[in-house]
């Protein structure tokens, strides 16, 4: 059932971006033929202003209709007969307020939600570098370079490449003691090993409390039970899953005191950690459950977040297009409604995040998406129209109506022909159980 919140999303995002095209066209005074609120057949209709409001049997979105959209029309209100840069801004307006709607999404999850936290550990650390001279070790959490937090693998980067050649004063996190030590990066670094002589991982802060315990199993006989919160092995306190799992990684084969936190009261427990196999994580027996650890963000601050995760899936969009048009990618990489529909149940499965800030962040996804795609310079698409507006500006003249719509209607078969292909491809995946997070 969790499929089923794809519908509202995508309906949600396609009126939204033909809300777009129509509130465009009433600024530039465009006649609007008809508003249409989900698809047809048409259940009822209330006419406003001269223009048809109509109410549709399946809720997949909506459409505007104006007057000379397909032809050249006589009509003085006709959207051929606008100035380039109205027709422009008009083709462009959905695309603007899918984009719109993806920064409005984000801001709100930055404001309600916060902003996750990330800690950045140490994960090898290579024989005769810099690092190892300092005497770091692979689970030591980098904190602080030259007293300034470090957040996340680029400022680390950026601020040892600045360092190059002297001492720098980084800070770690070694279990509960904070250990205060001095490098100096490498100008010419072998290659593959960077200026430390480290492999750094990355990981979202989050608190983990277990689901489940097998009967039987290591978890159950040190005593653990569904809903206890894994806070130390040992010294280290456990704050995310990449510690969690190097935790026991390092500790395979032996007993370790495992502390947690039940009903708000600290308890150790006794835990005997099975070796490694197959180059596999210890099983313990349970499953886990990580709750994303977030900060307050200031509330002037928000706007500026929610801009820079937009322009970030902007950014990811674009390269996806890209990969696609290189044949990095293929149609396989590529999913319909229906793929849309398990990615989205599959997500929620998966997901760290509370249901509602998973769906807030996909349809922000999905928007941004659909803004870049109805813009690329393909018949029958926003940016195809867009084109042909361009390709009159350069020429001075515009390409006959008869010969545009012609090439749209092409475009517009090939889309169709593109849509089944997608559709086919998502029903096969659906029936063979293969997931779309592979």
């Amino acid at each position: 059932m969790q499929a089923l919140y794809i519908v509202p999303i995508l309906a949600i995002l396609i009126l939204v971006h033909e809300l777009g095209h129509f509130l465009t066209a009433r600024l530039f005074g465009i006649r609007v033929l008809e508003f249409g609120i989900g698809l047809p057949p048409r259940l009822f209709g209330i006419r406003r202003g001269g223009v048809l409001y109509s109410f549709n049997a399946i809720p997949l979105g909506g459409f505007v209709r104006v007057v000379g959209e397909d032809s050249r029309a006589d009509d003085p209100d006709s959207v051929q007969n606008k100035p380039r840069w109205q027709r422009a801004i008009f083709l462009g307006a959905g695309a603007l307020m899918n984009l719109l709607l993806a920064f409005l999404v984000m801001m709100l999850l930055v404001g309600f939600r916060g902003q996750p936290q990330f800690h950045l550990y140490v994960a090898e650390v290579v024989a005769d570098s810099p690092a190892a001279a300092a005497r770091w070790q692979p689970g030591d959490r980098i904190v602080a370079l030259d007293g300034q937090p470090v957040r996340d693998a680029s400022q680390l980067i950026e601020r040892t490449e600045q360092a190059a050649g002297r001492p720098l004063r980084v800070t770690l996190l070694r279990g509960t003691e904070q250990i205060e030590t001095t490098v100096v990066p490498r100008e010419n670094p072998p290659p593959g090993q960077g200026r430390m002589g480290i492999r750094v991982l990355l990981e979202p802060a989050a608190r983990l409390t277990v689901e489940s315990v097998q009967t039987g199993s290591p978890a159950a006989m040190a005593g653990l039970r569904p809903g206890d919160r894994l806070v130390r092995i040992g010294m280290y306190p456990i704050e995310d899953a990449a510690i969690y799992s190097l935790l026991l990684e390092q500790n395979a084969g032996k007993t370790v005191e495992l502390t947690i936190e039940r009903e708000g009261q600290t308890t150790t427990l006794q835990l005997a950690v099975p070796p490694l196999s197959a180059g596999e994580l210890p099983n313990l027996g349970m499953t886990i459950r990580p709750t994303l650890v977030t900060a307050p963000v200031p509330l002037w601050r928000v706007p500026l977040d929610g801009a820079v995760q937009t322009v970030v899936l902007v950014a990811q969009m674009v390269q996806g297009l890209l990969m696609l048009i290189r044949g990095e990618a293929s149609l396989t990489d590529i999913a319909g409604p229906i793929g849309m529909g398990q990615l989205t149940s599959e997500i929620l499965q998966l997901s760290p995040e509370p249901a509602w800030v998973t769906l807030g962040h996909l349809t922000a996804l999905l928007s941004v998406n659909l803004a870049i795609l109805n813009l690329v310079p393909f018949p029958a698409l926003d940016g195809g129209r867009l084109f042909f507006v361009l390709v009159e500006a350069i020429r001075g003249r515009r390409i006959p109506p008869e010969k545009e719509g012609l090439i749209h209607l092409i475009g517009f078969a090939i889309l169709l022909t593109l849509m089944f292909i997608v559709a086919f491809v998502d029903i096969g995946r659906l029936l063979s159980g293969e997931s779309l997070l592979r």
